[in-house]
């Protein structure tokens, strides 16, 4: 019996070194040596500090600049850890919302958010990306349409031409990959950097 087992005790400890050790610190090191930046983490540093990451979305408030998409993602309840309370852009707790289309409380905040848009930009239809949330609920882009549906407010508050702003906004448009993968795109901490980089005239 022990003759039998030994091969195998052997190729196990041997497959999990080459598989679970040896490739891994492989891929890593080959990584940061052709990609460092990407496989840093895509950070974007302004002013020698950090400020964000290219892949993962923040929570933009404030009317002065680009909302991104709403973020499904939660946290534990300080209060009490058998819940969780809404925090956007978790990326310890990436996920999308388990609510679905018949979901009252789903309905409701779309209403709410669909009724503060045309308010804030009346006549004009919203893009969806500006109701929906994505998959993860870390999506650091919106679409083109959703960032010019913002310009109006952004040059308002900024004292900015909106011209301006929409040129800005052109600028930041990121095409598909290779000319054919995934959808024109707009990272939304991308653009408000340079737009805090715009001065009024």
């Amino acid at each position: 019996m022990l003759t039998q087992l030994r091969p195998a005790f052997i190729l196990l400890i041997a497959l999990t070194a080459l598989t679970g050790l040896a490739y891994p610190l492989a891929m890593t090191g080959l990584a940061g040596a052709i990609f460092p930046a990407k496989a840093a983490g895509s950070l974007i540093e302004r002013d020698g500090s950090i400020v964000g990451s290219s892949l993962i979305g923040q929570s933009f408030t404030g009317a002065g600049y680009f909302h991104g998409r709403p973020s499904a993602t939660s946290a534990a309840d300080p209060a009490d850890s058998t819940k969780t309370v809404p925090s956007p852009y978790n990326a310890a707790n990436s996920s999308g919302s388990n609510l679905g289309p018949t979901s009252a409380v789903l309905a409701e905040r779309v209403k709410g958010d669909l009724d503060a848009l045309k308010a804030e930009n009346p006549g004009r239809p919203v893009p969806v990306d500006l109701v929906t949330t994505s998959g993860s609920g870390l999506d650091p882009d919106i679409s083109p349409d959703a960032a010019q549906f913002q310009v109006p407010r952004v040059a308002r508050e900024r004292r900015l031409s909106e011209d301006r702003v929409r040129s800005l906004v052109e600028a930041q448009i990121q095409g598909r990959l290779v000319g054919i993968l995934g959808e024109p795109r707009v990272n939304v901490l991308a653009l408000n950097l340079a737009l805090d980089d715009l001065k009024p005239r």
